[in-house]
């Protein structure tokens, strides 16, 4: 046979080896797939290494090849998950063109859209009831996820006080009363949710939208041209 003479077992070799290539590459994005899964699911402190191993299909060698302990696995998730937003997010407001309520109005709405509203939502309530237990998460989801989130509303809140679209406020509180209307989207969906009647759901859209629109403008109407009164 010649060495230009097609080889069936050859090809059939080489595309079985492709195929585990291309199996190799995923294997990182399917563990933390399902990483995400049960650490939503059952919490950090439930999950175990071997059940986040058996959902993705691979031995749990085979996953400390790629994470060297469940807590490196853990912030892993939420680095791909949440985290690894804050410098896309900060790139596109260097770019933002519209006005500064447009900007919060975008960045809350963005939020829910890539967070918010998916499995990766279900890593605030974890934070909320497993942070005091392990003080290094907490130290690291302080560093990485709720100092870059305040500064990008700081950022958003200070441009509209320099603009003069904003009246000037004390950031810290004007940064928690944007992320409080959020914070309680996000543990009504994976909690509270399930505790109420069909007649009291929530639409995401429509409650973002009236909180924004709350925030930027208040409840209280303004006053008329040449009235102390408060209008009725």
């Amino acid at each position: 046979m010649s060495s230009s003479s097609s080889c069936p077992l050859c090809e059939i070799a080489a595309t079985v080896r492709a195929k585990r290539e291309r199996r190799k590459d995923a294997r990182p994005g399917e563990l933390l797939a399902a990483a995400l899964e049960l650490f939503v699911e059952k919490g950090y402190a439930a999950t175990r290494a071997e059940e986040v191993a058996k959902r993705a299909g691979v031995s749990k060698g085979t996953l400390f090849l790629y994470f060297a302990s469940k807590e490196e696995l853990f912030k892993a998730v939420v680095r791909e998950n949440i985290s690894g937003r804050f410098g896309e997010w900060n790139v596109e407001f260097d770019h933002f063109q519209g006005s500064s309520a447009d900007m919060l109005r975008y960045a809350v709405q963005a939020w829910w859209k890539h967070i918010g509203s998916t499995k990766a939502s279900g890593i605030i309530k974890l934070m909320m009831s497993e942070a005091g237990n392990f003080p290094e998460l907490a130290a690291f989801y302080q560093l990485e996820v709720i100092r870059p989130g305040h500064g990008l509303l700081q950022r958003i809140l200070q441009r509209g006080v320099d603009s003069g679209e904003f009246r000037a406020i004390d950031q810290r509180y004007g940064v928690y009363t944007v992320l409080a209307p959020m914070l309680f989207l996000a543990t009504w969906k994976s909690s509270w949710a399930a505790c109420h009647d069909t007649d009291m759901e929530i639409d995401p859209d429509q409650y973002i939208a009236v909180q924004i629109e709350t925030i930027l403008n208040g409840l209280v109407n303004p006053a008329p041209a040449g009235s102390n009164a408060p209008a009725k």
